[in-house]
C-alpha cells in the first residue's frame, strides 16, 4: 500500500466513524474538511472504498434515493432520465472491525504520523484521539520540523553567496513557513500540557480518564488548522 492510499483510507475510516455516508458526501467532506485531498477524484475514492469493504472494515447499504448517472444532452434526454441511467445510492457504514482498526491507526505515533500529509490527516481527527497520543504526535512533528529548519539554515549559509535575490527570498520564505508552524506547534503543545496539568491538579483528577475530544484548552485566538502540506516552500 502506498503512503498516499494509506492516508486516504485513514481519512475515510475517520469520517465514516462519525456517520455513514455515500460516495458523494465522502468526497465533499474530504475536499472541504481535509485540504490535502482537495484535488483527488472519484477514480481514487471508489477503489479505496472497495478495498475497505473487501477488508471487512466497511459495508455497503442501499440508500433511499437513486442517483441519476445518465448524461443529459437535451430536453428529451432530461424527460427520459427517470426511466434510464438511474441507480440506487450506496451508503458506506463502518463495521465493528473497521472501528477497531481505525482506533489502532489513531494510536500510532511513529515517524509516518509526523510527515506533512499524514500529520494533516491525523490532526483533523485529534478530536477522536487520546490526549497522550496527541502529545506524542505534536512533539514528533515539532522535532521533525526543527530538524528540517536546521538543514535549511545550514544550506542557506553555504549557498547564500551563489543565490540571486529572488531565489534567496524564496529560501527565506520557506524557512519562515517552517518557523511559523513550529511556533504554532509550541502553542498547541503548551495548551495540551496545561489541560493535562489542570486535570491532574483538580480534586477529582485521579478519577478522570483522558478521553477523545478533550482539547486541553486550545488557543482560540489562532487558526488551529495545520498549515497546508502541499506548500512546497515549507518543505
Amino acid at each position: 500500500m502506498s503512503r498516499r492510499s494509506g492516508i486516504l483510507e485513514f481519512a475515510v475510516l475517520g469520517l465514516l466513524r462519525e456517520s455513514p455516508m455515500h460516495g458523494y458526501e465522502l468526497r465533499k467532506r474530504l475536499n472541504t474538511s481535509l485540504g490535502i485531498f482537495r484535488a483527488f477524484s472519484y477514480g481514487t475514492l471508489y477503489p479505496c472504498l472497495k478495498t475497505l469493504v473487501a477488508s471487512g472494515w466497511l459495508i455497503e447499504e442501499p440508500a433511499g434515493d437513486p442517483v441519476d448517472t445518465a448524461p443529459v444532452t437535451g430536453r428529451s434526454a432530461a424527460s427520459s432520465s427517470s426511466l434510464t441511467g438511474r441507480r440506487a445510492k450506496i451508503v458506506y457504514r463502518l463495521t465493528a472491525e473497521g472501528k477497531e482498526h481505525f482506533e489502532e491507526l489513531l494510536s500510532h505515533t511513529g515517524p509516518d504520523a509526523w510527515e506533512d500529509e499524514h500529520f494533516a490527516a491525523r490532526f483533523a481527527f485529534f478530536g477522536q484521539t487520546e490526549r497522550d497520543v496527541r502529545m506524542r504526535v505534536l512533539e514528533g512533528r515539532r522535532s521533525r520540523l526543527e530538524e528540517r529548519l536546521e538543514k535549511m539554515r545550514a544550506s542557506l549559509a553555504r549557498t547564500r553567496e551563489r543565490l540571486d535575490d529572488y531565489t534567496l527570498e524564496l529560501q527565506r520564505h520557506g524557512m519562515e513557513s517552517v518557523e511559523r508552524e513550529v511556533r504554532w506547534l509550541n502553542e498547541l503543545i503548551e495548551s495540551e500540557r496545561s489541560g493535562r496539568d489542570r486535570r491532574r491538579s483538580s480534586p477529582e483528577g485521579s478519577a478522570q480518564q483522558d478521553t477523545p475530544g478533550e482539547t486541553g484548552g486550545l488557543p482560540r485566538h489562532r487558526d488551529n488548522t495545520p498549515p497546508d502540506p502541499s506548500d512546497d516552500t515549507a518543505k
